[in-house]
């Protein structure tokens, strides 16, 4: 079964080679070329649909794509180092959706625990911010920045937030330099 896999997403890279290299088209190889590998890829799988996109990381890892397909075709007919990438690029686009899929599932659940719990429209704006990324450490100030509200009414919502146990103070800062997490559970 799993040799069986295997040999499918080999398979897979070397139809993409192939396809690519032959280049029987002016125009459009390069999207065919994709569109045969995530077929391929897809029926390798044996699902109808797939959560990972090759085509998606290959235009991601376009310049080391470029960089391994010349040094394959001018090169012996070895297409060894050609799969390795091939592979390596399937495992970076599944472990992409893997992260995407992780964070849809987290908010999922976030949103589920806290069905029957009051937020206002400012703590449901803030509270999305901070389960998709939030870049930095959430302050009062910054609160209020991005909620476009008083110091006063930030520090309310977040006290708020805390007293759910919705946000928490990071234990390593204090002081002036006060800030909350998300409260992971």
């Amino acid at each position: 079964m799993i040799r069986k896999y295997f040999d499918s997403l080999l398979k897979a890279g070397l139809a993409h080679l192939w396809f690519v290299t032959i280049h029987p088209f002016d125009d459009g190889n390069g999207r065919i070329t994709r569109a045969i590998t995530d077929m391929l890829l897809a029926r390798a799988d044996g699902f109808a649909q797939r959560f990972y996109s090759m085509s998606s990381q290959i235009r991601q890892e376009r310049k080391g794509y470029y960089t391994i397909l010349e040094s394959t075709q001018e090169g012996d007919l070895d297409i060894t180092d050609w799969m390795l990438w091939f592979l390596n690029c399937l495992k970076n686009a599944m472990q992409k959706s893997d992260k995407t899929l992780s964070k849809v599932l987290f908010k999922h659940q976030f949103w589920n625990r806290n069905v029957k719990t009051a937020f206002n429209d400012r703590q449901v704006k803030l509270l999305h911010l901070l389960i998709d990324d939030f870049k930095g450490k959430l302050t009062t100030r910054k609160w209020a920045k991005i909620a476009k509200c008083s110091t006063d009414t930030a520090l309310r919502d977040i006290h708020d937030l805390v007293q759910k146990k919705i946000l928490m103070k990071d234990p390593e800062a204090g002081g002036r330099s006060t800030n909350y997490l998300l409260v992971v559970e």
